[in-house]
């Protein structure tokens, strides 16, 4: 199976790569698409083959990846910074923007028209001026439940497939900085994780009360966790020393993130790790970029890594899809 790959940067656009990252093109402006935009989140669906969706700092843009054009979609987002962009699991033309300053923007036309909903987020951050909604995920078994992180401001939850919102409460939540959610089930059923610029936090009652697990690193910061597709309970942690940061590790869990270890990147890392791209098209082939460039590809789950030799400049997200007529 070929793919196509795509890395979103702050500074030089959406990057396209080819041969399982060892090719990579970057269409100039006439693509649709600035050349030196700043490109904060990626969407693709299996039920949508052969498009993406960029969120970037003046709009969303719809991406064909086999001609590398891109089409604006004019909306009242184009004024914003679109920090996170996520289409529903059972209707790939359901759509949620996070976007900077914080709200949340909802699309039920595959990003034709938007409706911003009601939700009091904060207005004002010690570190990033103003909030930004970092992370909307679904719960993988019930597209009726929604989160969002906020950063700074908490985990916001909806129980209606994300028509609206209203906030979790905060209880043991070491931080409200978050950066990254995920829903995983185990045994013992489903379990929330949130990671913070202060350390991992988990939840086993839908974010009523959080408790913080702390890792066995030099550093508690994490930014992204994401369960492989196969469900199988191995789930990755990106941990790091900072934002950049200098360096960095990529944790992984074998037991639905009750421990974890190194995953063993092949360093030096030059900063966080900070995102990863996987498909349960093939949950072997797995991509994981640090904050300022590197990229690093497992093509048996995780287990083996090695890093490609291109670097681009600072990554903000990553997705690959199976490529179309491929």
């Amino acid at each position: 199976m070929q793919e196509d790959l795509f890395v979103g940067t702050a500074g030089t656009s959406v990057w396209f790569g080819r041969g399982r990252g060892e090719t990579w093109t970057r269409p100039y402006s006439e693509s649709g698409l600035y050349i030196e935009a700043r490109v904060w989140a990626l969407s693709i669906h299996p039920d949508m083959p052969g498009v993406v969706f960029a969120g970037t700092d003046h709009g969303v843009f719809r991406g064909d990846p086999q001609r590398q054009k891109w089409q604006h979609l004019p909306s009242p987002l184009d004024t914003l910074s679109i920090w996170s962009l996520v289409q529903a699991p059972d209707n790939p033309k359901v759509m949620l923007a996070g976007t900077q300053p914080a709200g949340i923007w909802r699309s039920e036309d595959a990003g034709e028209t938007w409706t911003q909903l009601p939700a009091p987020f904060a207005a004002e951050c010690i570190y990033v001026h103003r909030p930004r909604v970092t992370i909307i995920t679904y719960d993988p078994r019930d597209p009726s439940r929604v989160y969002a992180g906020v950063e700074i401001d908490g985990v916001w939850r909806s129980v209606d497939g994300g028509r609206t919102f209203t906030k979790a409460p905060s209880r043991g939540l070491i931080s409200e900085d978050i950066h990254g959610l995920a829903v995983v089930y185990g045994p013992g059923g489903r379990v929330l994780f949130a990671t913070t610029n202060k350390g991992l936090c988990v939840s086993t009652d839908d974010g009523e009360s959080w408790t913080t697990q702390v890792l066995d690193s030099p550093w508690q910061y994490t930014r992204t966790i994401v369960a492989r597709g196969k469900g199988d309970g191995r789930i990755f942690l990106t941990n790091g020393d900072g934002p950049p940061g200098s360096t960095g590790r990529l944790l992984l869990s074998d037991d639905h993130g009750a421990t974890w270890r190194d995953a063993n990147l092949p360093g030096p890392l030059n900063s966080t790790p900070w995102c990863l791209a996987m498909n349960p098209a093939d949950p072997s082939l797995i991509y994981c970029c640090s904050n300022l460039g590197q990229i690093f590809r497992s093509e048996d789950g995780g287990d083996h890594w090695v890093k490609l030799k291109r670097e681009l400049g600072e990554v903000r997200c990553a997705a690959w899809q199976p490529r179309r007529n491929a």
